[in-house]
């Protein structure tokens, strides 16, 4: 391990220490609620939170588990269906420009509109947060991939033309290749909104999961453990963004 991946480790360590110990003094002596103007129970000390996630920790992993179980499914279909449809639209003009504009018509649509619509299509449970999440995620990706295929060198292409290559091999050894580190970035963008979107599926609708304990512990006062919450949400991003560039090392091995 070289000295940039040391400090690549130790750096956000050391930031993320020196701000939990300014929010550690700020909430102690009731700095950040004398400036919010608002009650010191509302604004927990690092070290309460700390205690929120262990005393809590049971109740805290049965609903980080519901919505992990969301991200994954649905960041899964998104990815693939974000794949399936470049690939489709690098072999067809035809189909991309007829679908084109409709993917970016429905990313337009938030997220708050049509949560509702398909709870009541398909009740409380996963599917319709599934849904939400893979059509929130297969964008970026969809996005990604194309930029990627459009930055084939065409003279690449032309080799392989002339080596008398099939379409499918020129893809599969020119193309495919090529459009990767793109399509794994567009996967790093799906990977850090799936999350947040995910919870706003969960909010439209839901019998579990995170932020379904956040809205009950919020209207209860109980910020603790809102924060605590907060907390578990932002590790899973960091593990899902963090094994995306993994796989991103280990199959583009030639960047």
């Amino acid at each position: 391990m070289n000295r940039r991946m040391i400090l690549g480790w130790i750096l956000p360590v050391l930031v993320i220490a020196a701000l939990i110990g300014l929010w550690q003094i700020a909430a102690a002596d009731g700095a950040i609620a004398e400036a919010l103007n608002i009650e010191p129970f509302l604004v927990p000390s690092p070290a309460e939170v700390g205690d929120a996630l262990w005393n809590s920790r049971s109740l805290l992993l049965e609903n980080a588990w519901v919505t992990l179980r969301e991200i994954l499914v649905g960041l899964g279909f998104g990815v693939l269906l974000g794949i399936a449809l470049s690939v489709v639209m690098r072999f067809s003009w035809l189909v991309r420009d007829a679908f084109y504009p409709l993917a970016v018509a429905l990313q337009a649509v938030p997220v708050v509109v049509i949560a509702p619509i398909l709870v009541i299509w398909f009740g409380y449970g996963i599917w319709p947060k599934v849904i939400i999440v893979a059509l929130a995620c297969f964008f970026p990706v969809l996005v990604a991939t194309l930029d990627g295929f459009r930055s084939v060198d065409p003279e690449a292409v032309k080799m392989m033309r002339t080596l008398d290559a099939s379409r499918w091999a020129t893809f599969r050894r020119v193309e495919a290749p090529t459009a990767l580190p793109s399509f794994f970035s567009g996967a790093k963008i799906a990977v850090a909104v799936a999350p947040i979107v995910a919870l706003f599926a969960e909010l439209a609708g839901s019998n579990s999961g995170l932020m379904r304990l956040i809205v009950e512990d919020n209207n209860n006062f109980h910020e603790a453990r809102v924060f605590a919450a907060a907390v578990v949400l932002a590790v899973i991003g960091v593990l899902l963004v963090g094994l995306t560039a993994l796989a991103q090392r280990l199959v583009v091995t030639w960047r």
